[in-house]
């Protein structure tokens, strides 16, 4: 029993990771598709929403989907989708016709945040701990694996199509070499589905919380290069160090929450990362220099390392809907922040600056301390095995 649990938490690692390394491969080469396509700030924020209207047409699905199939088979549909789809961003060369795989791509990527963390809920009730911290610490590393990647490649002119090709492949290899070991029974499939009832207050609050967390995460990933080139204006090798330096941290974050929210409680834990994401914005925009830009940096990138874990963990808490249920309303509404605030940054960019718009995300760090405080986030009875 122990042996086939660990077999699944790494195979649910793998699914995090290809994740990651997709979006991340994406993120890491906007700058350049950006410049190919000459596109200003605001240009850029239009094309951004492409994603978030995917995520949102993915709504529907995505809950009905792990509630009537199981999360087992549409993970593997959803990220096959999810690494089809990355190379369409690479390969088109208009603006609408990327707009239409962007929509595809956040599509996919709505189904594979819903299926692959009620994966990791189903893992997580095994242990008797927190350990979604190290899944989402695995996107993450990812993230900065494909950061990195992205800078080589950039450096070796190869484009982002070749790039995407590569990223798609390895992906689909790690997919399918994983999917054999995944979980195959939902906890708690048989509590109550999709209805159009109204939602529970304490899954609206934990979404609200989901939505800030990942609208400053979306913003780090999306913005984080283009705030570096237009505002701090390092040597050109440097351009990519704020994104790497928040990607850096908020993998080592995640490694590290499981054990400071097991040991202080998750609510304490997110007034924590909420000052930490506001400090780190606030440095970065009072001071855009190259040194303490990164190290603003350095600190957002611990502050939104626990948010969604602990948002997706306390949504597998919800005790009238199924987690697969629960999760697609929370992820979706965090998928929103995630996708919706990189557009955000570009319009308030062109009407102002890029300064005045990072600003205003810190302020929605701050929102995420401000939702947690009295919240109640206990841990969900774990089944005695058979």
């Amino acid at each position: 029993m122990q042996l086939s649990i660990t077999r699944s938490r790494i195979a649910v690692a793998a699914v995090f990771f290809q994740a990651g390394i997709c979006f991340a491969s994406w993120a890491s080469r906007i700058p350049d598709i950006s410049l190919k396509l000459g596109l200003s700030e605001g240009d850029l924020g239009q094309l951004l929403l492409a994603m978030p209207v995917g995520a949102l047409t993915a709504l529907p699905l995505a809950g009905w989907l792990v509630h009537r199939w199981g999360s087992r088979t549409v993970v593997l549909l959803a990220a096959i989708l999810y690494a089809v789809f990355l190379p369409l961003l690479g390969w088109v060369e208009h603006f609408w016709t990327l707009a239409a795989a962007l929509a595809l791509f956040g599509f996919a990527g709505n189904l594979v945040n819903v299926s692959v963390n009620t994966q990791a809920i189903n893992v997580q009730a095994h242990y008797g701990k927190p350990i979604m911290g190290s899944f989402h610490g695995l996107w993450s590393l990812a993230g900065f694996l494909g950061g990195a990647l992205g800078t080589l490649l950039i450096g070796w002119q190869q484009s982002p199509l070749s790039h995407f090709l590569l990223v798609a492949v390895l992906g689909l290899l790690l997919v399918l070499g994983a999917h054999p070991f995944t979980v195959r029974h939902d906890e708690g499939s048989e509590s109550g589905g999709m209805s159009l009832r109204r939602p529970e207050p304490y899954l609206l609050r934990i979404g609200l919380i989901a939505f800030c967390g990942m609208l400053c995460e979306g913003c780090m990933f999306d913005w984080s290069g283009m705030y570096f080139q237009r505002v701090v204006r390092p040597d050109a090798t440097l351009v990519t160090s704020g994104y790497v330096a928040c990607m850096s941290t908020m993998a080592l974050g995640r490694f590290l929450a499981d054990y400071f929210t097991h040991r202080f409680g998750a609510a304490r834990m997110l007034q924590v990362s909420s000052a930490l994401i506001a400090s780190g914005l606030l440095t970065a925009v009072v001071f855009p220099y190259l040194v303490p830009a990164i190290l603003g940096f350095l600190l957002v990138g611990f502050g939104i390392a626990s948010v969604t874990p602990l948002a997706y963990s306390a949504a597998g808490q919800a005790q009238t809907v199924s987690p697969g249920v629960a999760l697609a309303l929370v992820s979706t509404i965090g998928y929103l922040g995630f996708l919706s605030g990189p557009p955000l940054i570009g319009l308030l960019g062109e009407i102002f600056n890029l300064r005045i718009s990072f600003a205003l995300v810190a302020v929605v760090g701050a929102a995420v301390g401000v939702l947690a405080a009295g919240i109640a986030i206990k841990p969900k009875p774990v089944p005695t095995p058979a």
